[in-house]
């Protein structure tokens, strides 16, 4: 059996029956985790085992967990600062920011993978144009070139620890005020003038990069559709222009900005056939369930392939991981950015 392209979600911090019946549809392929899935570390291992214990090849498992307000689990985790702190330090010394940017992308990669997590949802490459709130400090940087070294930088700590980078919220999440979780954001900027929220991601391709998460944004002026649903954006821009050859998720499909393009089944439909490689449907079971039910797309043994490859390899226990020398640098250099109260760039 290979994996299919749909991401779907726990309910609680136990697998429960009708979860591993779901996990076993060949229709899905990962899991995703949230804070209500987690109690503590040893919990969490058992979790992620057990995940990976329903089939063959095991499902992958990831999280978001970039720091500051989106970090999913916290007790028996290092606190990790928002990405913009990393920003700041750039600011004040690039290369101190570059090497700020390695240490944080290893030890959150580090841990994830000390408890049998495959794969966390950054770094958020979206510009920080001061407009969005649901981005705000998540953002590295304003300056393009800047978050795209500092997103280099964040990769190679994450790929050290045994862990794919996954860039978003492709195109371009921060020059709109509206938040998909709640609306369809517009964006009425041309292609030309969105060649700066492009630049991260023409870098990091550049260096590897094994995943990027398409944002449920409109912009009209190239296409009709939300780019999660847009083949103009997908297959002709990200896969033909940036010769990106990742894995392309689709960000979560019940967010409000998604459904824009139809119901459920048919947002997982029209972001397949635009060129989607995993599918979230999160925090609505009856969703995930209508799209296991009634997606009928192909099997594409290009994309299942290109999802296997995701799954980690490297995986040190925690106690190895917080006896090296490498975990001791990393925490040293989180205490040195301990985040100051305004974290406003210049």
């Amino acid at each position: 059996m290979t994996l299919g392209p749909l991401m779907i979600d726990l309910e609680g911090t136990v697998l429960q029956p009708e979860e591993r019946e779901l996990l076993a549809h060949p229709s899905v392929g990962s899991v995703i985790l949230f804070a209500r899935n987690y109690a503590e570390p040893e919990q969490l291992t058992r979790l992620v085992a057990d995940i990976h214990a329903v089939r063959s090849p095991a499902l992958i498992v990831g999280v978001d967990h970039e720091g500051g307000r989106v970090q999913r689990f916290r007790a028996g985790f290092s606190k990790l600062p928002p990405l913009r702190r990393i920003g700041h330090e750039h600011d004040a010394d690039p290369q101190a920011g570059a090497a700020l940017a390695r240490e944080l992308g290893w030890l959150m990669a580090a841990e994830l993978r000390a408890h049998g997590v495959d794969l966390s949802f950054a770094p958020c490459v979206d510009l920080d144009y001061g407009v969005s709130e649901v981005i705000g400090d998540r953002a590295l940087h304003a300056d393009p070139a800047v978050v795209a070294a500092l997103a280099v930088a964040y990769q190679a700590g994450m790929r050290s620890a045994g862990m794919a980078a996954t860039a978003k919220h492709f195109p371009g999440h921060g020059a709109v005020v509206a938040d998909s979780h709640h609306a369809l954001p517009v964006d009425r900027r041309r292609l030309v003038d969105l060649d700066a929220d492009i630049a991260p991601y023409r870098l990091l391709i550049a260096n590897g990069l094994a995943g990027v998460m398409v944002a449920h944004v409109l912009y009209p002026e190239v296409d009709a559709v939300p780019a999660s649903a847009s083949a103009r954006w997908i297959r002709g821009i990200l896969r033909d222009e940036l010769r990106f050859q990742g894995v392309v998720f689709a960000d979560d499909l019940s967010m409000v900005g998604a459904a824009a393009v139809g119901g459920i089944v048919e947002r997982a439909e029209r972001a397949l056939a635009a060129g989607c490689d995993v599918l979230p449907v999160c925090n609505h079971r009856p969703s995930a369930i209508a799209v296991i039910e009634g997606l009928k797309a192909a099997p594409d043994p290009v994309a299942a392939l290109r999802r296997v490859r995701l799954r980690s390899r490297l995986q040190q226990d925690i106690e190895a991981l917080q006896a090296s020398e490498r975990w001791r640098m990393a925490q040293q250099a989180l205490e040195r950015c301990s985040a100051p109260p305004d974290l406003r760039l210049a």
